[in-house]
């Protein structure tokens, strides 16, 4: 009896250093090596799926620290903080919570999820390099200074929808710093995601990227002007005020505060890196709509 329970805590242990993550305590290196094929990977897969790579090249590998976690209100989260992207278990390699499943394995709305994610890591590393960039005396990354431009003169004043459900009762409100550039975050991150969608949604009969196709890229094109009209393209903040945030966790933007199309113009160029050609294309099927009096977008785009 007393041999058989050695021999069972043995296996025990065996198991339990099998199924353990690797030391903290391993080489620096290692760890690199290790970010740097995955980031590799995921940058490969994203060129196969025909997606956008353009701003998944321009971030270092290592500098998301990629997490996995059971999340049950959100299926990702980001925290600029310390560069930490926590991830649903699902979106691991079969649901271990150890590494990325491959992006071909992604449902179109995983895919959503993981680019609304990285773009929020892309402008956190933006916002990194143009601190260093200020302090050495260079001038702020192009697109950082088109979103504190923006975060000035949309995002400081917004509308929102106290009642999620009740869309045309909206309510002003005067945003903190950090409120208003949590709400450009969020917005700029939904179209992201909402662009990614929907590119999968046109490309998935043909496996062809839409740039190749004019009728997937006219399908897309009505899209957006479809969720614009609707006023699909709209981020939140969490309160900074306790009393308000007792009432909401989140403040959702209404319809008038949702992104412009100046914005999405810029992160179509910039961001995704979509073809002068298809942009110039969107643009004429919206005509004529005025001129926003916070746009830059012709000294900003290129």
């Amino acid at each position: 009896m007393s041999r058989f329970i050695i021999q069972l805590f043995l296996a025990w242990c065996c198991w339990s250093m099998w199924d353990q993550p690797a030391e903290a305590s391993g080489t620096t290196q290692h760890e690199e090596s290790g970010a740097g094929q995955m980031w590799a990977r995921v940058i490969e897969d994203a060129h196969r799926l025909q997606l956008p790579t353009k701003f998944l090249k321009a971030l270092p590998p290592g500098f998301i620290h990629v997490e996995f976690d059971d999340l049950r209100t959100y299926a990702a989260e980001y925290h600029p903080g310390d560069h930490r992207m926590v991830l649903d278990r699902s979106l691991s390699f079969n649901a271990a919570g150890r590494i990325l499943k491959p992006l071909s394995k992604m449902t179109h709305k995983e895919l959503e999820v993981f680019y609304h994610e990285l773009f929020h890591a892309y402008l956190d590393y933006l916002t990194v390099i143009d601190a260093q960039s200020g302090e050495a005396g260079h001038r702020p990354h192009e697109l950082v200074h088109f979103a504190r431009g923006q975060q000035a003169c949309r995002y400081g004043e917004v509308q929102i929808t106290p009642i999620i459900q009740r869309k045309d009762e909206t309510e002003s409100r005067y945003l903190t710093q950090a409120e208003s550039w949590e709400a450009l975050n969020e917005t700029w991150a939904v179209f992201i995601g909402w662009a990614v969608w929907n590119q999968l949604e046109v490309q998935h009969k043909t496996k062809r990227s839409m740039f190749q196709q004019p009728r997937q890229a006219t399908r897309w094109i009505r899209r957006f002007k479809t969720a614009f009209e609707k006023g699909e393209f709209r981020g939140y903040y969490v309160p900074e005020d306790p009393d308000e945030g007792r009432l909401a966790r989140k403040r959702y933007l209404a319809q008038q505060s949702q992104l412009a199309l100046e914005e999405a113009v810029v992160l179509m160029r910039q961001v995704l890196g979509f073809q002068n050609t298809f942009i110039e294309q969107l643009m004429d099927s919206f005509g004529s709509i005025g001129t926003s009096p916070c746009s830059t977008v012709e000294g900003s785009a290129e």
